[in-house]
């Protein structure tokens, strides 16, 4: 023991020795730790924080975008809810509007907007100087040119609805014409009207005074919502109400088609058809058929519903039975991927309790789906509500939509309009004020699709199980 311990006190020395050596090794070796970040590691890391902000810079640029759209769109289409209107007393001559003294209405109807023309013009002369408003103009014709077309309209269809107004003065609110709208809304200039033959410089000078005068201001326009369509030259009357119950028609033939055939489709697809080549073929024909384009729809159903089947031309009927061939897809797909989401325990746990896989399907697995079909098939409606190409080829473009119709049947059958083919036609039209309403119809058809999409998403936040 003694000589061990020597042994080992004498080996105490070497050892230090080893243990200094080791440590100067160490010091002098470059130090590697968790903490210290290497080249590699920096660069790596300098990747990711340029990814970052590509993916930053995509988004704010998305964003500028779709700033700048809505910006385009409430800018030019917000003027299409406001209209000049001119308010004047009108005298209502018995001698030129009823002679029969009678009111009886078929003679009454005799007199044709020619006739209340001359009396509408002389009315506004008159309420001119009653005003104390000096005009360079001496006939009445040039007084009329400040209102619109179809003022003398608007005074007859007033009078033969209420022939006992004949014989009195009454205050009517007439539409100004489309250049006088255009110069209070900022679109017309007095320069742009150096080369107009209709209305001049001094005509604004006359709207000027009325103004002041109280007989003519610019206010909300209702029948811009509830209105009809009107002639290229009565702009300023045009509305798109009727192409909005034409729309509300043709997605009512596309949701009693399009739900129960595409959700029928889509349970058999998934749930009962055998797997082989023919059901495969049959799928991947549906997602190709999602990707056609609408116009090929269009000409499908003018050779097979208008040409073959002699459905009635620009009806939205046949609109909606071409719609309904164009969101049929989009429904199955959905449906199906909703489907399929649910569980397979659940399937499981019904038919080991009994159930029958109709029952299961019908009594289990399709209510657990329901949110999801329900949120394809409000999304396809969607999409077919701002559909124009397939309207082109039946003939809803070049249909003017001026009056509403008469009842459920004429809803269906009767030539109409859409609120996308209403924005097609009045865009394509010369006069601005029409492209002004096309703006306008676009807020009320993005409003439509905001508010589809939004029903969507709460149907699926109500709705939604997580599993």
């Amino acid at each position: 023991p003694q000589h061990c311990r020597t042994r080992q006190c004498a080996q105490i020395p070497g050892a230090v020795r080893l243990m200094s050596d080791l440590s100067a090794n160490s010091s002098a070796a470059p130090k590697n730790s968790l903490l210290t970040l290497d080249a590699r590691t920096k660069k790596r890391n300098a990747s990711e924080a340029r990814f970052k902000s590509y993916g930053i810079a995509a988004i704010a640029l998305g964003m500028c975008f779709l700033i700048a759209l809505l910006v385009s769109i409430l800018s030019n289409g917000t003027p299409a809810f406001k209209q000049t209107f001119i308010t004047i007393p009108i005298e209502l001559n018995e001698a030129k509007l009823d002679k029969s003294g009678t009111r009886d209405l078929e003679v009454m109807k005799k007199v044709t907007t020619f006739g209340y023309k001359p009396i509408v013009q002389k009315a506004l002369m008159a309420a001119l100087e009653e005003q104390g408003i000096e005009t360079p103009f001496t006939k009445a014709k040039e007084f009329g040119k400040l209102l619109s077309s179809s003022a003398p309209a608007q005074v007859r269809d007033v009078v033969l609805a209420n022939p006992e107004l004949v014989g009195q003065t009454v205050e009517f609110r007439l539409l100004a014409a489309s250049r006088v709208d255009g110069y209070f809304k900022g679109r017309v200039t007095r320069n742009a009207l150096l080369r107009d033959k209709n209305l001049n410089a001094e005509h604004l000078d006359v709207a000027d005074e009325m103004v002041k005068a109280g007989l003519l201001e610019t206010t909300f326009n209702a029948d811009f919502i509830l209105g009809a369509d009107a002639s290229e030259s009565r702009p300023e009357q045009a509305g798109i109400g009727v192409s909005m119950v034409g729309s509300l028609f043709m997605m009512i033939v596309v949701l009693c088609l399009a739900l129960p055939i595409g959700v029928a489709a889509s349970i058999y697809l998934e749930e009962f058809a055998p797997q082989n080549k023919w059901t495969d073929m049959i799928e991947v024909n549906i997602s190709n058929l999602a990707a056609v384009p609408s116009i090929v729809f269009g000409i499908l159903g003018l050779a097979v519903f208008i040409q073959f089947a002699h459905l009635p031309q620009s009806a939205p009927l046949v609109g909606g039975l071409v719609l309904t061939l164009m969101t049929l897809p989009t429904i199955i797909i959905s449906t199906r991927a909703s489907l399929k989401a649910v569980p397979p325990s659940i399937r499981d746990a019904a038919l080991g309790i009994g159930a029958s896989k109709m029952q299961s399907v019908f009594h289990h697995v399709l209510p657990l789906a329901m949110p999801g079909i329900l949120t394809g098939t409000i999304i396809g409606l969607a999409q077919a509500l701002g559909e124009t190409a397939p309207l082109l080829l039946i003939g809803m473009v070049g249909y003017i939509a001026s009056n509403m119709p008469d009842g459920i049947a004429s809803g269906f059958l009767d030539p109409n309009s859409a609120m996308p083919a209403q924005i097609y036609e009045w865009a394509k039209r010369a006069d601005p004020a029409y492209y002004e309403r096309a703006w306008g119809g676009i807020i009320i058809l993005l409003g439509f699709l905001m508010t589809m999409n939004i029903i969507a998403v709460l149907l699926r936040r109500r709705f939604e199980r997580r599993w």
